[in-house]
């Protein structure tokens, strides 16, 4: 039986109405929403505001970025009244939830700029619509809600960027028998396809980890008013570095909820077991937070067992909230923030060997201290010793069973200890053991912690599609190289067996790999075998290239106190190296010695901590293209052999590879050489108006919206600080989803700030970052310079209305077949009137008529177009097409428009041609002296331009042919003759020779 969609709306208004939600039917448009938000807003804020105030709070508090909107929602905020009295207010009781009106309406209407759209059910907090509900006929995909959403949101005009509606902060669907909710977001972080899941979809769940999938149940559980409130103010989370909203998952929710309870209701210790890789680290930020509001808390400490982690999870913490941690560098810096009454230092990560040491009255640190006369770091903390510490330990089933776990729980008598696993110590896996009197017994997960709070297993996160499921290759030798019984694999077998397969499982190098060892003896074993297999491989075959290969286990203690403190949740390592240990140290100097030549390094074992970060951010740097590398993709790692070490707790999410050659081609997009990215650069930093002053002093912004991996933004940024000037903010468009990670990750690895930069993901032409559509003038974002690389010659489908985009509707809307000029006048509608904008685009731009030459025309009319300049072929990696750059300005002084012809100036190579620095510093110079050359620069009146019906073919006003040389008929002449009677004496010598042979003579 089929049941309507108007039929489950119904029922689920009815249940709504159950949980004491009031019903507003008479709230249907616009005005009836901001009437019912006025009245709301005045209430809890015990104020009348006149009707031009509240218009006017109205266009302060409407934003199209959803995570301003979501900041405004969650914050008190300032506005000042028409006679200059402040107002300090806030849209909800942000105190406590509970307390807010929760109201439904239903079938809301509102116009677009070119459409019309209508709302199902949307839910009311205080007035403020915080959650839109879109249902379909039970046996309709929830899916085809989800990409209406998505529709909606990319509409022009769209109530959601300027209307109330900017304040939904959750989506739900449902067909009545399924049900999902997902997070509201800018653009950049909210795209959907039915086949390819982009958003992070939710289905809620039951403690035990049960799906809630019908709309009724659904209401039940997450609907209640009192829920609804905690989900949106406690258990969706901020994310500034990314300006992301970001919902918490149902299971992570309940372990940060039953982890509150037990410390309000001070029920002991207790312990998560959720499965590695379903995100430990932001239930455990967010359980931190929520204590850090806690005043019975003093302090709330999260502990990591290696001084990696401790880097690791305090840069993630800070992801989460910028600066809500700060970094221990020592034991001293420890205590001191332990002790410290700032709230900055109320949660605290930190290594439980450094809380150790400072809790071990006979540590070193401390017996130092006492000889000096200094109160110890034991004696500094006695005063914590009676208050309410939380200490939070991750990767609770390691090292937590040692002496610092026992230290901690004597010295803090009254504080509570929670863990997080992923793999918990069970009486069956138990190597640890406690002995009571004459009894022995093994230590578990459950001695330590008590209780467990809430489980999340590696079988839920496969159902949930959180993690992936396991796939195995076997590799069994076959034929004559097949085992016998009882015979193992010999080392070498294995070594050959990854050399053949390596590039194919890779993709070519694209990824790269661990080799899991049994022992530090094998490691080496390995790692020497590789060795000469690749030796042997490389003499039989030159093209060979060699794999980089790094080995990675821990030296004997002895070498440092930071090798000592890693090897604790080393077992098998630390076993390994009670067996001469004197080998193993030199083995790996010899390993370390081979790595420093390899990659010109300077690592000592001596200091392994920095050779092994060394190594993780060479397996991280496996994202990057190599030509963003400084050698080129040299400096990556294919295969690291390990022990122990590197198989839990890193994380290298970004491992996305190098892309291939032909990766692009079909969409013509290309990645920008470094020589015409130093070209584009250099013109966009010199003085846009006056070039021949020199570079400029700053540039308040710089824009590329087809930015990639940022590498051209970069060059920008480099060539600005190296000529001495600054450089304000970076902003980037990227439609790749992977290729727009890369940039961001880019940027900070090049040491941009990330209050230094925006990039943002989503598509230039449908123009869909919500911050370069706003409408009012004043706010309207514009750049300093603009650099671009977009697809060459794109193929697009503008809609009907293109024509009325602020961007095209005074030159023209671009040919589906081509879109280079509507990514051209994109970037020139963003330009600023005295800003200068290099673009790389396809010869055809310059003569192809049509809509183009309609365009063009317009183009050069306003005297927009300054600079053509025309480069050799086959630059790019991946296509020999040959490009022009074009230069744009707004309000360019010279009456004239600038060719310059650099086509044949330029190093063959055997796949790529090459621009040599004096070829870069030869079209720069012309640009920015504007100087004419023979064959190679000139500068053309409109008139001739005209004249040639606004065509830019280069050829037509540089000819390039060179001048016939002037022929000496005299020295010709006496050239023939001197031929002729070389020829002659030439056929008497060998006409001797052939009457000899008794030949007949030539003639």
């Amino acid at each position: 039986m089929q049941v309507r969609e108007s039929t489950i709306e119904q029922e689920l208004i009815e249940k709504l109405s159950e949980l004491k939600y009031t019903l507003r039917p008479d709230i249907r448009d616009r005005a009836a929403m901001e009437r019912n938000f006025r009245e709301k807003f005045q209430a809890l804020n015990r104020v009348k505001l006149t009707d031009a105030e509240f218009q006017r709070l109205l266009e302060e508090v409407v934003t199209p970025d959803v995570f301003k909107a979501a900041h405004t929602l969650r914050h008190r905020n300032a506005f000042t009244r028409d006679d200059g009295t402040p107002l300090n207010y806030t849209l909800v009781n942000i105190n406590d939830w509970c307390k807010n009106d929760f109201e439904v309406a239903s079938q809301f209407r509102i116009n677009t700029d070119y459409s019309y759209h209508r709302y199902d059910v949307l839910l009311l907090i205080n007035g403020v619509p915080a959650v839109q509900i879109e249902l379909k006929t039970l046996g309709i995909n929830p899916r085809r809600a989800i990409e209406q959403i998505v529709e909606y949101k990319n509409d022009p005009g769209n109530s959601y960027t300027r209307t109330l509606l900017c304040f939904i902060q959750l989506f739900i669907v449902s067909n009545r028998d399924f049900t999902y909710y997902f997070a509201n977001n800018n653009a950049r972080h909210f795209a959907f396809n039915a086949d390819e899941r982009f958003l992070p979809i939710y289905q809620y769940a039951a403690s035990d980890n049960t799906k809630i999938n019908g709309i009724d149940a659904f209401a039940e559980a997450f609907l209640a008013k009192c829920t609804l409130g905690q989900m949106i103010s406690r258990y969706m989370v901020l994310v500034a570095s990314e300006q992301k909203l970001l919902m918490m998952r149902p299971y992570q929710i309940y372990a940060v909820k039953n982890i509150v309870e037990c410390i309000e209701k001070n029920l002991g210790n207790g312990y998560i077991w959720h499965t590695t890789g379903s995100g430990k680290t932001l239930t455990s930020f967010k359980a931190s937070t929520l204590l850090k509001a806690n005043p019975a808390i003093e302090k709330c400490l999260f502990v990591v067992d290696r001084k990696d982690l401790d880097r690791q999870t305090r840069e993630e913490f800070n992801r989460f909230q910028e600066g809500c941690v700060e970094e221990n560098t020592n034991t001293g810096a420890l205590v001191r923030r332990m002790l410290s009454d700032d709230a900055a230092d109320k949660v605290i990560v930190c290594t439980i060997q450094k809380l150790g040491l400072a809790l071990d009255e006979n540590s070193k640190r401390n017996k130092s201290r006492e000889k000096r006369g200094l109160a110890s770091y034991t004696d500094q903390l006695e005063s914590l010793r009676d208050k309410r510490i939380v200490f939070i330990f991750d990767e609770c089933h390691r090292s937590q069973f040692g002496d610092n776990h026992q230290a901690i729980k004597e010295f803090f008598p009254k504080a509570q200890l929670f863990g997080f696993t992923g793999t918990p110590i069970f009486e069956q896996n138990a190597s640890y053991k406690r002995i009571e009197g004459d009894v022995q017994t093994l230590k578990t997960t459950e001695d330590l912690f008590q209780q467990s709070l809430h489980e999340y297993t590696i079988t839920h996160a496969i159902e949930d599609r959180n993690v992936l499921r396991f796939h195995v290759d076997y590799y069994k030798p076959d034929g004559k190289h097949a085992l016998k019984a009882g015979e193992t694999l010999a080392k070498r077998a294995v070594v050959e067996a990854i050399l053949a397969k390596h590039d194919a499982a890779t993709g070519g190098r694209r990824f790269n790999a661990i080799l899991a060892t049994a022992s530090i003896n094998d490691a080496i074993e390995y790692y020497k075998l590789f060795e000469v297999a690749q030796a042997e491989k490389q003499q039989a075959n030159p093209d060979f290239v060699p794999l980089n290969i790094a080995a990675v286990f821990s030296p004997p203690a002895d070498v440092s106190a930071d090798v000592k403190q890693l090897q604790e949740d080393l077992p098998q390592e630390q076993e390994d190296n009670k067996q001469d240990p004197e080998a193993k140290k030199n083995a790996l100097k010899a390993i370390i010695a081979d790595y420093n030549a390899r990659f010109g390094t300077n690592h000592r074992i001596e200091e392994f901590d920095a050779y092994y970060q060394d190594v993780q951010q060479r397996i991280k740097d496996q994202q990057f293209p190599n030509a963003d590398l400084p050698m080129k993709g040299r400096e990556k790692l294919d295969i690291v052999i390990v022990v122990d070490m590197l198989l839990t707790g890193f994380d290298s999410k970004y491992l996305i590879g190098q892309f291939a050659a032909g990766s692009g081609k079909k969409a013509g997009e290309f990645y920008t050489p470094q020589q015409i990215s130093n070209i584009l650069s250099a013109i966009v930093t010199l003085d846009s108006q006056e070039p021949k002053a020199g570079p400029r002093r700053k540039l308040d912004s710089v824009f590329d919206f087809a930015c990639g991996s940022g590498s051209l933004l970069l060059n920008v940024r480099h060539r600005m600080t190296e000529a001495g000037g600054s450089i304000g903010r970076i902003y980037g468009q990227e439609s790749n989803i992977t290729t727009y990670n890369l940039a961001r990750m880019n940027m900070l690895l090049h040491g941009v700030k990330d209050t230094e930069f925006e990039i943002w993901h989503g598509d230039t032409l449908k123009n869909d970052w919500d911050w370069l559509r706003e409408t009012n003038p004043a706010k309207k974002p514009k750049f300093d310079a603009v650099v671009a690389n977009p697809p060459f010659s794109y193929r697009w489908e503008p809609k009907d209305e293109a024509s009325q985009d602020s961007r095209f509707k005074n030159h023209g809307v671009a040919p589906k077949s081509a879109a280079d000029f509507a990514f051209l006048l994109h970037g020139l509608h963003y330009l600023k009137d005295d800003g200068v904008m290099a673009i790389i685009l396809p010869h055809g731009v310059l003569f192809r008529g049509g809509k183009e030459a309609e365009i063009r025309t317009k183009l050069l009319t306003d005297s927009h177009i300054d600079t053509v300049i025309g480069l050799p072929p086959n630059l790019f990696y991946s296509t020999g097409i040959p490009v022009c750059i074009l230069v744009l300005k707004k309000c360019k002084k010279p009456d004239d428009v600038l060719f310059i012809n650099a086509a044949d100036h330029f190093v063959k190579g055997k796949r790529q041609n090459q621009l040599t620095d004096e070829h870069i510093q030869k079209i720069v110079s012309t640009y920015q002296n504007r100087n004419e050359q023979e064959r190679y620069s000139r500068r053309v009146a409109m008139k001739e331009i005209v004249d040639n019906d606004y065509n830019l073919n280069i050829s037509r006003y540089i000819s390039t042919a060179e001048a016939e040389k002037e022929i000496d008929l005299k020295t010709v002449h006496a050239d023939l003759e001197a031929i002729e009677l070389s020829i002659d004496e030439a056929k008497k010598r060998h006409n001797v020779f052939l009457v000899e042979l008794g030949l007949p003579p030539l003639p």
